[in-house]
């Protein structure tokens, strides 16, 4: 196991090319699911992500930097962002593979870093073996997170959260690959054994709770999932054993879930989190994870990477969830007025106009008739309902899509 003597020495190592991020207090969040609720906010960290400590921790850490003048990695988003300038400030040259679908975003941000960007394979597992073939001669391959250097450097979240709230009793960790909760489960159960480091981890790809069932690293199959960031097949088999001694506990959250506490991070605590950042919190939303009385809970927003067209699709299907739009269709009469009547009725409903669309050639359509299909804005399910129930009353025949 790692000691806690060696993710202090990281810790004092990378100190001047990491941030110290802030643990947040919330209030809201505090008040609807009981305890204390902090946030601990890697999402700041440089390149948005937790994972510039561990790439920083090993190449200032490696054993011979002689004759080594180029690293190689591969990852979809964040451990190239990590990597490529966790080299750039150790002045080393570095490679990054992505898989082909990687975002244009995470590309470009890679390359931004000093990376230079190899895109092959349709699977992160495909860049991994293009990568080791790369990480030959004079270059040094970085695992993601199989890798003791990886696993403590990660490992310094967990001793800041414990040096800056002493009597933490939870923390919600993601897992992905595993090397983040172990890092930090490792630095926190060698101080205070009794505090619960509880996994989370998306339904799509449920690696980890697969290999504790079956006693050993295991392959899983997996469905697209928001949560990118920990959408791992197979944990490391480092991480398995640290994970399978020291996490307390593993529980899954569904894609609505984590889109909903993204949603929920971003209205209410202007928190922009990357699905992997938010599954904590959807793992409290959905009720797999119960907050004890008074109890002192560390939520870890581990990213805030996300790309905007994402973003703004998983908003939208939030919203519609929640209630906050809503679409319909709904014929007229072709004759003056009866559009201005009909978005009148929704003005005095307090509902706002998002978009229309008016439509008078459909082939079953009457002549004398006219398709609106109008999207609207309203403040709550319950207000969603009232609309729809006024214009029903007033004779109007709605398709609520």
């Amino acid at each position: 196991m790692i000691s806690l003597d060696i993710i202090k020495r990281a810790a004092e190592l990378i100190k001047n090319q990491v941030i110290r991020t802030p643990l947040v207090h919330s209030p809201s969040l505090s008040h609807r699911f009981g305890g204390n609720i902090f946030l601990k906010m890697e999402n700041l960290q440089k390149t948005g992500s937790f994972k510039i400590r561990g790439a920083t921790y090993k190449l200032l850490s490696m054993s011979s930097r002689e004759g080594v003048s180029e690293v190689v990695a591969a990852s979809a988003g964040n451990h190239a962002q990590g990597v490529a300038l966790a080299a750039t400030n150790a002045g080393l040259l570095s490679t990054i593979v992505m898989p082909e679908w990687a975002s244009i975003s995470k590309q470009e941000a890679t390359k931004a870093y000093g990376g230079k960007v190899v895109c092959f394979g349709q699977s992160l597992t495909e860049s991994l073996t293009k990568a080791r073939q790369l990480a030959e001669n004079n270059k040094r391959f970085i695992h993601p997170f199989d890798d003791p250097d990886i696993i403590i450097g990660q490992g310094t979240i967990g001793l800041e959260i414990i040096e800056d709230l002493k009597d933490v009793n939870m923390i919600l960790v993601p897992i992905g690959g595993g090397g983040l909760i172990s890092g930090i489960a490792s630095a926190v159960k060698s101080v205070r054994p009794d505090i619960r480091i509880m996994g989370i981890q998306a339904a799509a790809c449920p690696s980890a709770r697969a290999s504790l069932r079956e006693g050993k690293p295991v392959r899983v199959a997996s469905r697209q999932s928001i949560a990118d960031g920990i959408s791992v097949k197979q944990v490391g088999n480092h991480t398995y054993e640290i994970i399978k001694q020291l996490v307390d506990d593993l529980v899954l959250v569904e894609e609505e879930d984590i889109a909903a506490a993204m949603l929920m991070l971003l209205e209410q605590k202007k928190i922009l989190a990357e699905g992997s950042g938010a599954v904590g919190l959807a793992a409290l939303l959905n009720g797999s994870i119960q907050v004890p009385s008074k109890a002192n809970v560390v939520l870890l927003i581990s990213g805030g990477n996300v790309d905007s067209p994402l973003l703004g699709r998983i908003l939208r299907q939030g919203l519609m969830k929640n209630g906050r739009i809503m679409r319909f269709e709904v014929t007229l009469e072709d004759s003056p007025g009866s559009l201005s009547r009909l978005l009148s009725r929704v003005a005095s409903m307090k509902a706002n106009v998002l978009h229309i669309y008016h439509d008078r050639n459909l082939k079953d359509l009457s002549i004398y008739r006219t398709l609106v299909d109008l999207e609207i804005e309203t403040r709550s399910r319950e207000h969603l309902d009232e609309v729809a129930t006024d214009l029903q009353k007033a004779g109007y025949k709605l398709i609520i899509k």
